[in-house]
């Protein structure tokens, strides 16, 4: 189903005609997403005006340049030397502007990202406004502001303190939507102490064209989970073992095209009665089709059984297969409570418990697939919500009890995505639905699939027992 209005919009007739009728209409920006396996090089020739300042000049020096970004250095003193050594090895020398310099005319960034892992109190936090107020107009259509803080859990900190590391998100938060309607998008990254070095994986997926579909998020990077020993730029995924539920259409084959295309080997799970379209996509991604009925008794022996034939764990582990049965709670019959909540819960529970018995391997990653529903809630999807928001608990809490091992569990809550399933919608209830985000648009399956490889990629052992917006910065539940 596509979206008429984001069409319009790239008409400058119809943008034109919008303006002089004085017609309050959102016009959303096309959003430029990421095409075939990971590159090397993301960010290649991409101006990041980088705020310095903070305590993350050598994470920051080293991701950025070894993405290929070409860096914009504004501080108040003196480059840190991480940024004159990573232009060296890298040939990419950034440029340097003083703290109280205007940004030259005609200067373009794909990127604002301000380190304010200094800041300590609220007079600081207008060193926000100093930065952001004469630089934001540089920031191109579709790019990108990252805001970098101290994580305010840290015992360490005061409460002033982490009063201020608390404020950044809020400031992102908004700052999203603001700049949203250029199809840009903003984030905060908190950084646990030791936890610096987890930060380059995902700077690099953030500024890419693979999020452009994720906005006002916080992020926060932990060194929970040890690190493995290897963290690969391109096919992360090359030998790992996945399974994906709900496999053989929308988003769960989006997921295992792009496991695929990093270099996993995909297993692709659905139920009976589904068979034709799982080959095909099993077929397609060179994986393996697994009929299974994951809400039977026999469901994880199965699973287990099946898993034996490859003589190995799975490495990633993708909870996507979910139902909806849509009722208000007065007029919902007891199987449709029960069916909800078995698919979207029950399931996921039981197969993952079973797996965590040499099923999984050490540095496995778990992602299941919330809904933002289940942390807004919505009318008529009291069973839906319910179990969606169980998966959110759930992750929550098995993380820190598997993270010894190196395995990570995190959920991904999508919002209006363009499927079969919406398509299917009112067409007033599906615009309505389009237009209630910073981005004024729906995601597309390959947006939760792209988030999806990220978090079951090596480079995202600093993201564990967190749960995702996927949505657009949708206003609802924000």
């Amino acid at each position: 189903m596509s979206d008429l209005l984001l069409e319009l919009s790239q008409s400058p007739i119809f943008q034109q005609a919008i303006r002089q009728l004085g017609v309050p209409l959102p016009m959303p920006e096309r959003l430029r997403r990421g095409q075939g396996p990971w590159a090397a090089q993301p960010l290649a020739d991409a101006p990041v005006v980088v705020f310095a300042g903070g305590h993350l000049d050598a994470a920051l020096a080293d991701a950025l340049t070894s993405a290929g970004a070409a860096p914009i250095v504004v501080t108040p003193s003196e480059p840190h030397a991480a940024w004159r050594q990573a232009g060296e090895a890298w040939a990419r020398p950034p440029r340097v502007f003083g703290a109280t310099e205007s940004p030259p005319d005609g200067q373009r960034a794909h990127a604002l990202v301000y380190d304010g892992t200094a800041l300590d109190s609220p007079t600081s936090l207008r060193g926000l406004f100093d930065a952001f107020h004469p630089w934001l107009p540089t920031l191109s259509r579709g790019g990108r502001v990252l805001v970098l803080g101290r994580d305010p859990s840290d015992p360490e900190l005061t409460p002033m303190q982490a009063a201020t590391a608390t404020a950044l998100e809020g400031f992102v938060r908004s700052l999203a939507k603001e700049v949203g309607r250029r199809g840009a998008t903003a984030h905060a990254i908190t950084i646990q102490r030791g936890a610096e070095s987890r930060l380059g994986p995902l700077v690099r997926f953030l500024l890419s064209d693979r999020a452009s579909f994720l906005t006002g998020q916080p992020w926060a990077l932990t060194a929970q989970v040890p690190a493995p020993s290897d963290v690969p730029l391109v096919q992360p995924l090359e030998r790992r073992l996945a399974l994906v539920t709900g496999a053989a259409r929308g988003i769960g084959e989006a997921i295992a095209h792009s496991l695929a295309a990093e270099g996993a080997h995909v297993l692709c799970l659905d139920r009976p009665g589904e068979e034709t379209p799982l080959a095909r996509v099993a077929q397609a991604v060179g994986g393996e089709p697994v009929t299974l009925d994951i809400t039977a008794g026999d469901a994880a022996q199965a699973l287990t059984t099946a898993l034996r034939r490859h003589g190995r764990p799975l490495d990633i582990l993708v909870h996507n297969a979910g139902i909806t049965r849509d009722k208000t709670l007065a007029r919902m019959s007891h199987e449709a409570w029960d069916q909800a909540v078995a698919v979207n819960l029950g399931a996921v529970v039981t197969l993952t418990d079973a797996l965590l018995d040499g099923g999984l391997a050490d540095h496995a990653r778990v992602v299941c697939l919330s809904s933002v529903s289940g942390l807004a809630g919505n009318v008529g999807q009291t069973n839906y919500s319910a179990s969606k928001a169980g998966v959110v608990g759930y992750v929550r809490a098995l993380a820190p009890r598997v993270a010894a091992r190196g395995i990570t569990v995190n959920a991904i809550a999508p919002g209006f995505i363009e499927t079969r399933l919406t398509a299917a919608m009112p067409i007033a209830t599906r615009e309505v639905a389009r237009r209630l985000s910073a981005l004024g648009q729906g995601g597309e399956p390959r947006d939760i699939a792209d988030l999806v490889c990220f978090l079951a990629s090596p480079g995202a052992s600093g993201l564990t027992g967190r749960s995702l917006r996927a949505c657009g910065g949708m206003f609802i539940g924000a």
